[in-house]
């Protein structure tokens, strides 16, 4: 396993900020780490950077242990906090060149490894100025670069995407897949939509402790034994003729008369609403049946 966590448990006074928490990361995976504000992701990601200690558990990144060796997880790890520390006085490639000093980087390969971050990173025409003249978007490139830099076997970036505009959050997360190839990469996000588009895997915590650890497909599929069919009429009709469909678990109004249809995963009940609708001269308007989307399974995991 590339990052294993196992029982891992962080404790401010009597309050757990994470509790008993495990998962592991193979090689080459894109991880979303999901929970809402709170939960525990940022505290979990600095354990896993050795920024902080953990009370209680472990977390080893490719074989060496955060507390027992820490320059060794160091070594294999870039990290992109969530508020990107930058010193902004200095020149982008300036910047990328002292962060690759520090980890032992030196002249030929140093140069090398900076030009390699700043063609990678679109940084090419914005590397001789300095860091405090760039847009928020650039920031964040740099950010990432300065985690690559040392060529880190895991990524762990912190709500990367935090406050860039809709083309920013398109480049960094193209960025992300990219490098995600051939590296372990775990970040965190509200946004449902980029775990949708870059995630091999998904793990939400909530208050402190796990609540989901899957397959981006498999948590969409398999996460309710119901399904939900959206039924538009012209007209309010009788929803307790609606709950007599064979199948039928529960009938609400949505809005309008639009009516959300709760049924048994395995039934399909449009051919019979159809029918009883025919039979009623109820005039149907639309059918289709509601996406089993990551928000809404975000949304019930996490109240």
């Amino acid at each position: 396993m590339s990052v294993e966590v196992k029982n891992l448990s962080k404790i401010y006074g009597t309050q757990y900020a994470v509790h008993d928490v495990s998962f592991t990361v193979k090689q080459g995976q894109i991880l979303g780490f999901l929970g809402p504000n709170g939960a525990g992701k940022s505290t979990t990601m600095k354990i896993a950077t050795c920024y902080l200690p953990p009370s209680a558990g472990t977390i080893v990144v490719h074989g060496h242990d955060v507390v027992q060796n820490p320059m060794a997880v160091r070594r294999m790890v870039g990290y992109l906090p969530e508020h990107n520390p930058l010193y902004l006085d200095m020149y982008v490639h300036e910047y990328l060149h002292f962060v690759a000093s520090v980890y032992g980087l030196k002249n030929r390969l140093a140069k090398a490894r900076v030009q390699e971050m700043v063609e990678l990173c679109g940084l090419t025409r914005e590397q001789g100025k300095k860091i405090g003249a760039l847009s928020k978007g650039y920031r964040q490139r740099v950010g990432l670069a300065q985690a690559l830099v040392h060529d880190p076997q895991v990524l762990i970036l912190d709500e990367p995407t935090t406050g860039l505009d809709p083309n920013q959050i398109v480049e960094i997360r193209t960025l992300i897949k990219h490098i995600g190839q051939d590296k372990t990469v775990i970040f965190s996000t509200h946004i449902m939509q980029e775990v949708a588009a870059i995630c091999d895997r998904v793990v939400i915590i909530n208050r402190g402790k796990l609540v989901a650890d899957s397959d981006v497909s498999a948590l969409q599929a398999g996460n309710s034994h119901q399904k939900v069919t959206l039924v538009e009429f012209e007209q309010p009709v009788e929803t307790e003729v609606l709950q007599l469909v064979p199948g039928v678990i529960r009938v609400a109004l949505a809005q309008g008369f639009t009516y959300r249809v709760t049924s048994e995963y395995d039934t399909d009940i449009r051919s019979n609403v159809f029918r009883i609708a025919a039979e009623r001269n109820w005039p149907l308007v639309g059918l289709r049946q509601e996406e089993n989307s990551l928000e809404k399974i975000f949304q019930e995991l996490t109240k």
